[in-house]
């Protein structure tokens, strides 16, 4: 019984043609914007978590000002040695580091390129730096404390895709005026912003940029140690240190997690939003699926008169109209779910090219996402269909056969 409704209905959009694919056009577009921004974003997420579970749970981060998320007018405040040294005596920090990072003036064969430059420290601390940043190194050696003017560079700079040459380890390069020496070649990080980057010495990078500002300190903590304690036992110490008040802090103490939790609540609350803009869409089919409806009651009142009157009841003309608009519903859901899918997969290639990596935007397409997409179309189709249904299930049998 059932599968000849969906007979009857599939027959009955199959002859309206244009219509039909015109009513859809709402449902497509919305569930197409549906599919793909929340493929992306998941994806996006996925990509973050797997990079916060590489660099470990156990990383505190301390930046001057309100951090990642402060404004321009936040950063006048600074993080140097000595907040590094309160840290490094802070109960529960295993080491620490600072890293100092500037756009730099990079000249190679006669070539003159500009481009975000690193100061790392050279001692045990340099591990904490390189997981968090995931800096691997392909070629050469790492900093040792004697190390001077001496650069590791990033993938792209070291394939020829920075200058217009490549560059190996062992050739030389001049920073902001000074000759340096290659040492060592980096895998790539994943974006071409990083793998473009530079890597020196920290004391180095000191005196290049005339500054003993850090961009960061990060601390490790200890095994046994809840992250999140230590950070609190640092926030404690620098607000004696600095001499701040609670609350008044011009400073940021952020464990790994809680930096991952934070994007994580930013990009819900942005897919969420767009998600918003496309259920309009939806809603906008909805009511062309309304309309085509209420057109084909109208067209059909004769042939509701002939079923009710050969027994058709009322159940049965309601239940063969909302199965009708449903699957106009499902059917704009099933070409919305291709058309996102095609758009998500095009978005995640584009951005493979534009960053060099597919890791930081890559589309997740589930079996649950296309199902649910799916199952929302057929229910906004069958919602907007409960109205001229109703209107076909109460249309009187003689009234209906002699309407023309």
């Amino acid at each position: 019984m059932i599968s000849d409704y969906f007979k009857y209905s599939l027959d009955a959009i199959w002859h309206k043609g244009i219509r039909s694919w015109l009513t859809m056009l709402g449902v497509f577009v919305g569930i197409a914007t549906i599919v793909s921004l929340i493929s992306l974003g998941q994806g996006m997420e996925d990509s973050m978590n797997q990079q916060f579970e590489m660099m470990g749970s156990d990383i505190i981060m301390v930046m001057p000002g309100a951090g990642l998320y402060g404004g321009v007018g936040e950063s006048t405040s600074k993080i140097t040695e000595e907040d590094k040294k309160v840290i490094e005596q802070v109960r529960g920090v295993e080491l620490a580091g600072g890293m100092i990072s500037k756009v730099a003036k990079v000249e190679y064969k006669g070539e003159i390129k500009y481009t975000l430059s690193s100061g790392l420290p050279t001692d045990k601390a340099q591990k904490i730096i390189e997981d968090m940043q995931q800096v691997r190194l392909k070629a050469g050696r790492k900093f040792n404390p004697q190390d001077t003017y001496s650069v590791i560079i990033g993938s792209r700079v070291a394939e020829g895709e920075f200058f217009s040459k490549k560059v190996d380890v062992g050739d030389k390069i001049v920073i902001n005026g000074r000759n340096f020496k290659v040492i060592g070649t980096l895998e790539s990080i994943g974006s071409k912003h990083d793998d473009e980057g530079l890597w020196f010495p920290l004391e180095t990078a000191k005196e290049l940029f005339n500054t003993d500002e850090y961009m960061t300190i990060m601390a490790r903590a200890k095994d046994n140690y809840n992250p999140s304690d230590v950070a609190e036992d640092i926030k404690e110490k620098l607000r004696k240190h600095r001499n701040v008040k609670k609350g008044e802090e011009d400073f940021t103490v952020q464990t790994s997690e809680e930096l991952m939790e934070s994007i994580g609540v930013i990009l819900q609350a942005v897919n969420w939003f767009l998600i918003g803009i496309a259920a309009i869409s939806l809603i906008v089919g909805g009511i062309g699926i309304m309309n085509t409806m209420y057109t084909s009651v109208l067209e059909r009142t004769k042939e509701i008169g002939l079923m009710k009157a050969v027994g058709a009841r009322n159940s049965d003309i309601t239940t063969l109209f909302l199965i009708e608009s449903g699957v106009v519903g499902l059917t704009g859901g099933l070409i919305g779910c291709f058309i996102g899918i095609l758009f998500s997969k095009s978005v995640e290639l584009l951005a493979e090219k534009a960053l060099a990596s597919s890791a930081l935007l890559k589309a997740h397409i589930s079996i649950e996402l296309i199902l649910g997409a799916l199952l929302l179309s057929f229910l906004v189709g069958c919602i907007s269909g409960v109205l001229p249904a109703r209107q076909a299930a109460e249309l009187k049998p003689v009234d209906a056969l002699r309407y023309e």
